[in-house]
């Protein structure tokens, strides 16, 4: 009989339409799944790169961050230590704590020492020191930083004359051709451009004490001095000005002197040394040394004090328990001069005490 003749029982025909249903819809969970699982695994693969990548910038970022960080410590270190290097006169610091850091050990000398700080600290009401660059101008330079830093006012004699028209002054009203033989401290500079070299570190001194003397603010002041004294070059120029007032200061008093007029006692004691017999000699034997081979000699400390119009007063430490632990320059004032103190341990290097 013929296949289509047969009668197909009900049954048997609704099983086999089951069953392509089924295949159908295994078919298409099977391609569902295989998608998902593709997506899924695209999925996961960009959120493991992602995170693998946001990982790797963070660990850059702190790598770099602790890069800089090193890199900014170390200059700020540099900068601090290149500052402290430059700057010429140091921040207070408690004066028994220096003297402990200073004078070790129970020789004579240090033992008395001791003795000369304890004298400052409970006695003279001394509580801390400065320490002031040790070179061939630190006696100069503890002077100008006090008159600076206290905002002090030109001497008299400055106020009536231009202080920057000196060095011509010197050679064309008094006839001093001997000053081209000036010497700037280590720079052996003379010829004929010494008095523009002299004029333009004397105008300097006289603009930066205009400015200061006018500034009524003392940490303004302070800060201030903190920026000059860190510039070596200005500095040196500042002192050079110094010196050359000084030496003005002699040539003067030793031209009223060869007029008969009366002189002060210490400007004869100058003049009676072999060495400084004149202007000329006091120039040539002693001052164009100071900043290069030695500083300021204890009579040239008395010439500093006159010039400026500033008493002077010196604690010699090593001199403790004699009369001259305390000495003054000059030792009468003319007048009303305002008072610097300064300490040394040797007449060679001076510090600035702070009250």
């Amino acid at each position: 009989m013929p296949l289509n003749t047969l009668s197909w029982p009900p049954s048997l025909c609704f099983g086999f339409g089951f069953g392509r249903g089924n295949d159908q819809v295994h078919s298409w969970t099977l391609v569902t799944s295989q998608a998902l699982d593709t997506a899924w695994r695209v999925v996961k693969g960009s959120v493991t790169l992602a995170v693998s990548l946001l990982a790797a910038i963070l660990s850059y970022f702190r790598r770099l961050h602790m890069h800089l960080g090193h890199r900014l410590k170390w200059w700020i270190g540099y900068l601090q230590r290149r500052f402290k290097r430059n700057l010429s006169v140091e921040a207070e610091v408690d004066l028994l704590s220096y003297c402990a850091r200073e004078w070790k050990g129970e020789t004579p000398h240090a033992k008395l020492m001791r003795k000369a700080y304890e004298e400052l600290f409970w006695r003279r009401h001394i509580k801390c020191v400065r320490q002031v660059r040790r070179d061939n101008y630190d006696a100069l330079r503890s002077v100008l930083f006090q008159i600076f830093s206290r905002g002090l006012a030109f001497p008299s004699w400055m106020k009536e004359k231009d202080i920057v028209k000196l060095p011509e002054k010197l050679l064309f009203s008094q006839g001093c051709n001997w000053i081209q033989q000036y010497s700037f401290g280590p720079e052996k500079y003379t010829g004929s451009n010494v008095f523009g070299k002299l004029r333009k570190c004397v105008e300097l001194l006289k603009t930066q004490w205009t400015e200061f003397s006018g500034i009524k603010d003392y940490h303004k002041r302070g800060s201030m001095c903190n920026i000059l004294f860190s510039d070596a070059l200005l500095e040196c120029k500042l002192y050079e000005a110094l010196k050359f007032i000084m030496l003005y200061q002699v040539t003067e008093v030793y031209e009223q002197m060869k007029t008969k007029k009366v002189i002060p006692s210490l400007f004869r004691l100058l003049f009676t040394r072999e060495t400084s017999s004149d202007p000329l000699s006091f120039m040539m034997n002693h001052l164009n040394s100071v900043g290069d081979t030695c500083g300021l000699e204890q009579i040239d400390m008395f010439i500093l004090g006159y010039s400026l119009e500033v008493k002077i007063k010196v604690f010699r430490l090593f001199k403790f328990n004699s009369r001259d632990f305390e000495v003054c320059y000059p030792e009468e004032s003319l007048r009303e001069w305002p008072e610097i103190s300064l300490l040394t341990e040797n007449d060679r290097h001076y510090h600035i005490p702070v009250f």
